[in-house]
């Protein structure tokens, strides 16, 4: 028997006293809360403190309220993982059902639920309630516009908009014109959305600096997930197709060495160079995969080569033959006669129909197709338009690399602005901000090619008073990237330490080492630092070895919950990684794939004091070595004067704490000792 029987049931008993029916008939105006209960518990939600249907099923629901949908708990990671605009559209919908069949009551139901001051709300309502509740909800409205990114574009529409709420609000209820009734219910829509838990959409962020330099910035909520940075006096060349010629062969290392025209040779391993450049037939014997490379490659052969990876330090930038031309849906492969779909493509329903689509597209001789992530939901002919345009390149890059003279540029990749559109432009990201007129007009071109529906995704920021990174207060965040030291909302901090070896994460308590519970503490800082690690490493680009030093836990369950967060976390990470597990020493070991020049070696350089240590010698130290020098040099001078050129700081501590033994050195060796500063 449902509740409403129940009650109905009780309701239509003739021996029931008055005021036991006037009981069952307030209980039932509360019917809608109960059934969303009953269809909690059916689905695996807590169930109520008290089992009967009276008032004491409302004190227990008064006294333990349900937990909102949006209100974040130490096992969902909610900052860290982007959320598609198709998700955020379920999530409403399922939301919105439980509201609309008696879900968690507004603040008014429950009011006229209770009885007292609440019970006749509905006849006699004020104007002063209903501006507060305007006020309200307009607050919730404002939060999540300046969360999403949403800002007027001049002062005049801003303050114009700031009258117009006051006057509504003064105006009460009576008077309003068609326009603010209108604002009103879009006010309540976004209100109500905020409430259930509605993902808000990604924005892209391009600060441009004409000449000099391009920044991109995702961010999802107002907390940035991505950042990518290019100066264009050192422009990236990943991606680039060079024509070379090999100078160098290096048996041991079964690799030669390039010259494609920068100023280090490249790296180019056996692997790396495809069969049609091998100047002889080779049989692999058995447990042999690759060719010996002298035999297969001669010094002053033309090879046609890409760059994988960046040069770095002393090092060159890495090549191969096996090219890719990466279009928006599809990437070409000249010399692989194969078809393939992104491993991130996780729906195998979705694989499927990728699979057969690019199948019945012949990319032509010589040629395979690899279908990209963003490709999930594209059709037939978006498909088919894009690898029509790639294989228009691949023509163009063959022609010219026929013309020019060894060594040369054949292909260069388009700019930081044109990739981030290409690359990262998805369907969840609902604003493109730029703050420069001419790179917003091509970007403009690229999304009406990609999103025709979506004409106004692309907004120009154009307030002169306050940069685009400030009025969107991301300016902050995107400092920490540059900082030793990160803090965690609830006190703690994280300190990275970049060695040759491996980057070591180090987590510190901070204000909350001093609780009672030791295991909350812990656990609650590890959380924190699962996720903003997951998002640093993505912000620094780190690569390679990282260690991570968590702070001891006892139960185990705290250890896997910590260890599960930090995968969900990185999960959306778009270079390859390999999570391990915490052990006994409460140290985690994770292994992540460069993608690419960061903005801390793009701007970062060593210090010219400490040489690139963190540390240097203490003035004590200097001044002790300093003196030595000196006594050589009077030993060896001929002249009545010595001169002893230092930086201003080592000779000013000189001159202030080592007068003495100056004179004592002047009298002994009968000169003139004079100090001076270098520039």
């Amino acid at each position: 028997m449902t509740i409403e029987q129940d009650f109905s049931a009780a309701a239509a008993g003739n021996a029931a006293p008055a005021q036991k029916r006037r009981r069952v008939s307030r209980v039932r105006k509360t019917t809608p809360s109960d059934a969303t209960i009953s269809a909690d518990n059916m689905l695996g939600a807590d169930k109520p403190a008290s089992s009967s249907y009276g008032l004491g099923r409302r004190r227990a629901s008064r006294a333990k309220k349900p937990r909102p949908d949006n209100e974040a708990t130490p096992s969902v990671v909610s900052d860290a993982v982007p959320v598609s605009m198709s998700a955020a559209e379920d999530n409403a919908e399922e939301a919105a059902v439980p509201a609309a069949e008696g879900g968690t009551p507004r603040r008014k139901s429950r009011r006229g639920q209770r009885g007292g001051r609440g019970r006749n709300r509905k006849k006699s309502q004020t104007a002063a309630n209903e501006t507060e509740d305007e006020k309200a909800e307009a607050g919730v409205v404002s939060v999540v516009a300046e969360d999403a990114g949403e800002v007027p574009k001049n002062d005049a529409a801003d303050t114009g908009r700031d009258t117009s709420a006051s006057a509504g609000g003064k105006s009460g209820g009576s008077g309003k014109t068609a326009a603010e009734g209108g604002e009103k219910a879009t006010v309540r829509a976004v209100a109500a959305k905020a409430k259930v838990g509605v993902a808000v959409q990604r924005c892209m962020f391009i600060s441009v600096m004409s000449g000099e330099q391009v920044e991109v910035a995702l961010t999802e909520e107002g907390v940035v997930l991505e950042y990518y940075l290019e100066m264009l006096h050192q422009r990236k060349i990943k991606g680039n197709i060079y024509k070379g010629i090999v100078q160098n062969i290096d048996t041991n290392l079964q690799a030669a060495f390039v010259n494609y025209g920068a100023g280090k040779n490249g790296f180019l391993q056996i692997d790396e160079i495809h069969p049609e450049y091998w100047q002889a037939h080779y049989e692999a014997a058995s447990g042999n995969k690759f060719p010996p490379i002298q035999k297969v490659i001669k010094v002053g052969q033309d090879v046609l080569v890409q760059v994988v990876k960046e040069p770095t330090g002393n090092k060159g930038a890495f090549l191969t033959t096996w090219l890719s031309l990466a279009g928006r849906f599809l990437v070409l492969t000249p010399g692989q006669e194969q078809t393939g779909v992104s491993r991130k493509v996780d729906s195998e329903d979705e694989r499927v129909r990728l699979r057969e689509l690019i199948s019945d597209m012949y990319p032509g001789s010589g040629l395979g197709v690899i279908v990209r992530t963003v490709s999930a939901g594209a059709t037939k002919t978006t498909l088919k338009s894009d690898l029509q345009y790639l294989k228009r390149l691949w023509r163009d890059i063959r022609k010219k690399a026929t013309e020019v003279a060894t060594p040369a540029l054949v292909h260069q990749e388009p700019g930081l602005s044109e990739r981030a559109v290409r690359d990262y432009l998805t369907d969840d990201v609902g604003e493109i901000w730029l703050d420069n007129e001419d790179t917003a007009q091509a970007v403009r071109d690229t999304v009406t090619l990609l999103f025709p529906r979506r004409k106004d995704l692309v907004r120009v920021y154009s307030d002169a008073r306050q940069p685009l990174w400030e009025r969107f207060n991301l300016r902050r965040q995107l400092d920490q990237i540059y900082s030793r030291e990160v803090v965690l909302p609830s006190g703690g901090r994280l300190v990275f330490d970049q060695t040759e070896a491996m980057m070591a994460i180090d987590i510190n308590s901070g204000k909350i080492s001093g609780k009672a519970n030791f295991e909350d503490m812990a656990y609650k800082t590890n959380i924190e630092a699962a996720e903003t690690i997951a998002r640093q490493l993505k912000l620094r680009d780190v690569g390679g070895q990282v260690v991570i030093d968590f702070i001891e836990m006892r139960e185990k369950k705290h250890v896997l919950e910590v260890e599960k967060i930090l995968r969900h976390a990185m999960k959306n990470d778009r270079a390859r990684h390999d999570v391990g597990n915490i052990s006994s020493f409460g140290l985690l070991e994770l292994v992540r794939q460069r993608t690419g020049s960061s903005a801390l070696a793009i701007t970062m350089e060593p210090c010219h004091a400490c040489g690139g240590t963190g540390q240097r010698r203490n003035l004590e130290w200097q001044a002790l070595q300093a003196l030595r020098d000196l006594r050589r040099a009077l030993r060896m001078e001929s002249g009545e004067k010595c001169l002893f050129a230092t930086s201003l700081e080592l000779a000013l501590y000189l001159l202030n704490h080592k007068r003495d033994t100056l004179r004592e050195m002047e009298q002994d060796y009968g000169k003139c000792l004079e100090i001076t500063s270098r520039s």
